[in-house]
């Protein structure tokens, strides 16, 4: 049992057909699933049924850039619903797990994440959680009047900025400014209304925002980076990071690192959870879990996993080299530096060509893969909570439905007999789930 009797903080990212790459071929995913919201009804609901704290969507504002031959046989980011406009509909449909999706800081304005995400949170009844992201790919740029995207130092910067604005706006309106008395005519409390009037290099911005302060005070914040400013920008602002360390040495230097940057802040190591990527594949018994991981790994085209490792190492142009050719030497990418390293170095140590270090990253585009029973699995979660590498995992199913049936009804319940994870809800906010502080509005504090 975990010290202080610690549970699992457990979000479920949900990549339409599954996070392994061949998915949408395997008999147990929903095809059409980018556009099918029944689809996303009954796994959001499974994931309920099964005490999950979050589901969590990522998004991009353009399809892939890639080689037409691997994009055409892919089905991951090519077309999908909105993530917020998709939220909102789940929020009709579940009360309790919290509902998160990406905005990203570089083709939004602050004002347009405000209120959208105030929105949710009022709709969902105080369950929205906003992945803060910067945006990467050339493509998204050039569907926003650039030619190219910021560079990595510019666009942490500017991150931080953006972030400071949504926070400030959501604090626009104090909790009980909103008197609605016909007696006396007051519709608002005119001394509990602020206008944040702010200015800074990359955002002005007056106010205020034309939503109620939300129903958490602010939703929840999640954060990915584990760059040197990734993880400067997570221990400034983040409430929950999602992260992809693929052992445990290394999950625990980066839980230690992030958690003690967070008193430089004013914060505590306990205002931020950290929940690595995790994709399970889980079978009642070992040899029938490695056959469901092996028919996966038949189904993934060459063509694509040469991409895939491509758009994982920075989008890198990798057409004039032979899959059977060693990795190459990268120059400075600009994605995860973190994930470029690491793959790198281990292409070098072992020596891995092109088609090898492909066929590993394809599967979960670089993330941890655990295949295993369902005890496995569970031993796994708890090594990692137990010697502070974790506060949680998010759950990458490889194939869905299929993949989260099969954790919701085989790991949690393990996960349950051991006391690492609840039974019921603990309350009826992502922050009350996630034990989480509802912050102080700054004009109150």
């Amino acid at each position: 049992m975990p010290k202080g009797g610690r549970q699992l903080r457990l979000g479920v990212f949900f990549n339409p057909t599954g996070h392994h790459v061949a998915s949408w071929k395997h008999s147990g995913a929903q095809i059409d699933a980018g556009i099918n919201l029944q689809h996303y009804v009954d796994i959001t609901q499974t994931a309920e049924r099964g005490k999950m704290d979050m589901v969590f969507f990522q998004d991009s504002v353009a399809v892939r850039r890639a080689n037409i031959e691997a994009l055409s046989r892919s089905a991951q980011y090519i077309a999908n619903f909105e993530p917020i406009t998709l939220l909102s509909a789940l929020a009709m449909v579940t009360k309790n797990i919290g509902l998160t999706a990406t905005a990203s800081t570089s083709y939004n304005e602050p004002f347009h994440v405000a209120r959208k995400f105030a929105s949710l949170d009022h709709i969902s009844g105080g369950r929205a959680g906003w992945n803060l992201v910067t945006s990467v790919q050339d493509a998204e740029a050039q569907n926003f009047g650039r030619e190219t995207h910021f560079s990595h130092a510019e666009r942490y910067e500017r991150a931080r900025e953006f972030a400071e604005v949504v926070k400030g706006l959501w604090d626009s309106w104090d909790d009980d400014a909103f008197l609605r008395d016909v007696k006396s005519g007051l519709y608002f409390d005119k001394e509990k209304l602020h206008t944040l009037d702010y200015k800074g290099k990359h955002f002005s911005v007056k106010g205020p925002l034309n939503v109620p302060r939300p129903i958490q005070g602010h939703p929840v914040i999640v954060q990915a980076g584990a760059s040197e400013a990734g993880i400067e920008l997570a221990a400034e602002t983040a409430e929950a990071v999602f992260c992809s360390p693929n052992s445990i040495e290394v999950a625990q230097a980066y839980y230690a690192d992030l958690k003690g940057r967070t008193e430089k802040f004013g914060r505590t190591p306990d205002d931020v959870k950290v929940l690595p990527g995790l994709s399970p594949v889980v079978a009642s018994t070992m040899s029938e879990a490695e056959e469901k991981f092996d028919e996966m790994q038949s189904m993934i085209d060459p063509i694509v996993a040469k991409e895939i490792l491509a758009t994982v190492l920075g989008y890198v142009d990798l057409s004039g080299y032979d899959l059977d050719d060693p990795v190459p030497e990268l120059g400075e990418t600009n994605a995860s530096k973190s994930t470029v390293a690491e793959l790198t170095t281990m292409a070098k140590e072992e020596n891995l060509t092109i088609r090898e270090l492909a066929m590993r990253v394809a599967g979960a585009r670089g993330k941890l893969v655990m295949t295993g029973t369902p005890s496995h699995i569970a031993d796994f979660m708890e090594d990692w909570l137990s010697n502070d590498a974790t506060d949680g995992f998010n759950i990458l199913p490889s194939v869905l439905p299929a993949s989260l049936n099969d954790f919701v009804d085989l790991v949690i319940p393990e996960l349950q007999r051991r006391d690492l994870f609840r039974t019921e809800y603990q309350g009826s906010t992502l922050r009350d789930n996630l034990g989480l502080k509802r912050p102080v509005s700054r004009y109150n504090s």
